[in-house]
Order: C-alpha cells, then structure tokens, then sequence
C-alpha cells in the first residue's frame, strides 16, 4: 500500500507501471491538515474531487485517507486535524463513489498516535518509539523532494 498519494502526477505514474507488470495498488490520499509549511497533501476541500479523479485510474484501489498531523504539544490543535481527517472520510463515504472503500484512516505518530486512535485511526505509524531517533534529518535521507499540489501558503 501507497500511502501517500496526493498529487496526480503521482496517480498517472503509478497507474501505468501498474499496467506494464499487470497489478493493482492499494492507496490512500493523503490529506493535508495540520496548517504547517512542512506538510503536504490534497487540500480537504479538495479530497472528494480528488478521489473521483483518481476512480478513473483502474490499478489504484483507494482504501482510505492519510495525514500526517500537527506537531506540537497543544493537543485539542493536534485532535482537530485528526477529526478533521475523520469527518472528510466520513463525507466520502456518504457520496458512495464506486470503487471506493474508506476502510482506512492512517494517522498518529510516536507523539499523538493515542489521540488519532481515539479519532478512528485505523493505522497508526510509531516508529520513533520502536527504533529511537533518526540519526539524521528527513532532509539527508530525502533531498531536493518536491511538494505536493498542496502546501501552505
């Protein structure tokens, strides 16, 4: 599973690989909602358009939503994306788009995973609390990474 998927560049690529080796892919859109310069994703106004665009692209199975949530200490901020991220599933869900399944909510991390679980994650990534910390920045292991077609203004 491709968890984060949220530009169409990204949706055309994999579609056709896809096609070349005769698989399909499980996705989940990633939605951007913690208001940080440092976080990408679809816009949440955006998402459902979004997802119907990417229906039309026969190897990608959307399984759910992802979002990687605001870091800071102040969590009723932290649990207001989060829920925001809940309602917009639950929103897709009530436009029953066909070939959809909103089985899944991925968000929470070392820091918050209790609050996302407490607003319906469904996968929770922690990997901080098993492995300890990087060594090195997000930068030197991805350097010169482009953005999504959504990112704070």
């Amino acid at each position: 599973m491709v968890q984060s998927v949220d530009r169409m560049k990204i949706v055309r690529k994999m579609n056709h690989r896809l096609e070349k080796v005769g698989k399909t892919m499980d996705v989940l859109i990633q939605v951007y909602t913690s208001g940080e310069d440092s976080k990408y994703g679809i816009d949440p106004m955006e998402t459902a358009e979004f997802v119907e665009k990417v229906t039309e692209f026969e190897r990608l199975n959307i399984k759910g939503l992802m979002t990687i949530g605001l870091f800071s200490d102040d969590w009723p901020e932290v649990r207001k994306g989060f829920a925001r991220l809940r309602k917009l599933r639950d929103t897709i869900i009530t436009r029953n788009i066909a070939g959809v399944s909103m089985e899944h909510l991925s968000m929470g991390m070392t820091n918050d995973f209790e609050l996302a679980i407490e607003e319906g994650a469904t996968m929770i990534r922690i990997g901080r609390a098993i492995f300890g910390e990087r060594n090195k920045s997000d930068s030197y292991y991805w350097p010169g990474i482009e953005g999504s077609s959504y990112k704070a203004k």
